[in-house]
């Protein structure tokens, strides 16, 4: 009997042991996300067109895998940390109609949402928020009006933050760097006194400033705040209550800003030194897990949200086309790709994307299959080990087969993406653009501009189209990606019926409320008009002069 009892007991010991053992292994998870950097800003994807060496990025993808076929789902800032945060495409989703300017922008994601913080907040983990938000606040005004530049109580906390999407604790930048108002604020409460005006080289924009506030020592405030995330998170880690931190970096987008540590360290110059502190901040995160016996135990994702800006460069001021005397010096942001940020093609869309998992993901591999920044959620769920509902996640997929084996058939078959004036669809090898031309407005110098190009349709197709002719081969835009995949050759002449089951396929995602197996689920929008974005005089009887 007492044997019995003693081998009874035993095993309850051994598998209550193994559970809490299990439990100590959950990962905990970082994920670094660039802001405007291009797939080419990164040496272990720009290569030889990459001027400048990024040790951190490098040091990830010799310790990690680099997926060379990675897209975020806009190319623009909002609505790509939309589809992160929620693994919904953020056509799908409505925030608050009435909204302030720049940093002051008030939510984009309804507080009620399921977010990739609530899911890993029930998962069991402690989570974290550094760095730039720009998904909207609610800040309390001295008048009950839409938060703005003039009447915004800084002495009062945020009522709706980061909190209300799952983080337990948070330190940002409410915007860009460049968008007012220039101050941090933590766990809902604004950091220092704002009692300046003050704006940023690049576009000069003047609003509330923090007294003490400086550019060019952002990223190095971040990275202290994630170093002592880790430190004050590690113990708890060690003992099976892991973390997830997100660290969304405010560069190289503009105002190119190098800390004076930087400065002059690179031969491309300005933003050369501004790309090695940005990098910095990856050295510093890698150490910090190493210095506390972290590292193999954590997985660390680098990312960007969309790609470079035309307008940024070694000028200080943003200016039409600045990036192309960085071309000329051989540093090309947007590596092979065509485009920049606001357009349809691909140096919009393609980021760099690595991942270091230590006894999961093999050292320096690299997969190319399709994969999209919204499937974060349903990947992180699958090695949480959280189950999530018909309606959570609907646009995300898990690539964690992926990390096993890159060579293995990618589960990601298509993927939706948005420029600022115009849809397109991945599907496969192809890829179609709903708008001629670079479905952006070319102020700052993507090429065809938007307008130039709709008028050379119409010219071409002999009359403006009714919108049933709008997927018409002259009005749209066809690649074979895997034979043209820096989008020289528009085939879409030669494919008529393959453009119009794309165009049915991009239909159907929206009306089903989903692009993953599973029951419809509603959108915040009744419907959608992917030919929105077009120029208005487009489906006019006669094309102005």
């Amino acid at each position: 009997m007492f044997l019995r009892l003693f081998l009874f007991l035993l095993v309850i010991t051994s598998s209550f042991s193994g559970r809490l053992l299990a439990e100590s292994r959950r990962p905990n998870v970082i994920y670094i996300m660039a802001d405007d950097m291009g797939y080419g800003d990164a040496k272990p994807f720009g290569q030889q067109r990459c001027l400048v060496e990024t040790p951190g990025i490098s040091q990830l993808a010799r310790e990690g895998m680099r997926f060379t076929d990675a897209h975020t789902i806009a190319c623009v800032c909002i609505p790509s940390r939309v589809a992160i945060m929620t693994g919904r495409y953020p056509w799908r989703i409505r925030g608050e109609r009435q909204s302030g300017p720049w940093g002051f922008v008030t939510p984009r994601v309804p507080t009620d949402h399921f977010t990739l913080g609530k899911m890993l907040q029930q998962a069991g983990y402690s989570t974290g928020y550094v760095g730039k938000w720009h998904l909207g606040t609610t800040m309390q005004t001295t008048d009950s009006q839409t938060q703005g530049l003039e009447n915004v109580d800084y002495q009062l906390p945020l009522t709706v933050g980061p909190r209300d999407y799952g983080f337990d604790y948070s330190f940002i930048l409410p915007g860009s760097l460049d968008m007012f108002p220039y101050v941090f604020v933590r766990n809902h409460e604004f950091v220092g006194h704002v009692t300046k005006q003050r704006g940023w080289s690049a576009f000069h924009r003047i609003g509330p400033t923090e007294e003490n506030f400086e550019d060019y020592l952002v990223l190095d405030t971040f990275s202290s705040e994630v170093e002592s995330f880790i430190a004050n998170n590690a113990n708890a880690a060690k003992q099976g209550k892991p973390f997830f931190l997100y660290f969304a970096l405010t560069a190289p987008h503009t105002p190119i800003s190098p800390h004076p540590d930087f400065q002059g360290t690179t031969p491309l110059g300005n933003y050369g030194d501004f790309l090695q502190d940005t990098d910095h901040c990856v050295i510093r995160t890698l150490a910090a897990l190493k210095q506390h016996g972290l590292d193999e135990n954590t997985i660390v994702i680098f990312t960007s949200d969309h790609g470079p800006g035309a307008y940024a460069g070694n000028r200080k001021q943003a200016t039409f086309n600045n990036i192309k005397m960085l071309e000329q010096q051989g540093h090309f942001p947007s590596g092979i790709y065509r485009g920049y940020k606001f357009s349809i093609y691909e140096g919009g869309f393609r980021v760099p994307f690595v991942i270091k998992w230590p006894g999961i993901v093999k050292p320096g591999s690299t997969c190319n299959r399709l994969v999209g920044l919204n499937d974060l959620m349903a990947t992180l769920a699958e090695i949480t080990g959280t189950a999530l509902t018909d309606n959570q996640a609907v646009d995300s997929i898990s690539y964690l087969p992926l990390l096993k084996n890159p060579h293995s058939q990618g589960t990601r078959k298509n993927l939706m993406m948005a420029s600022t004036h115009g849809y397109a669809l991945r599907t496969e090898k192809w890829k179609l653009a709903l708008c001629p031309g670079s479905g952006s407005p070319g102020k700052y110098g993507n090429t065809p501009a938007a307008s130039f190009a709709w008028h050379l349709a119409i010219d071409q197709f002999g009359r403006n189209p009714t919108p049933e002719e709008l997927s018409e081969p002259a009005f749209v835009q066809l690649f074979d990606m895997v034979h043209d995949e820096r989008e020289q050759h528009n085939i879409a002449k030669k494919h008529p019926t393959r453009i119009q089951n794309m165009v049915l396929q991009m239909q159907n995602q929206f009306a089903t409320g989903r692009s993953t197996p599973g029951p419809q689920q509603p959108n915040d929008f009744q419907q959608i008009n992917f030919w929105a974005r077009i120029p208005s005089w487009v489906l006019q009887k006669e094309t102005p002069p």
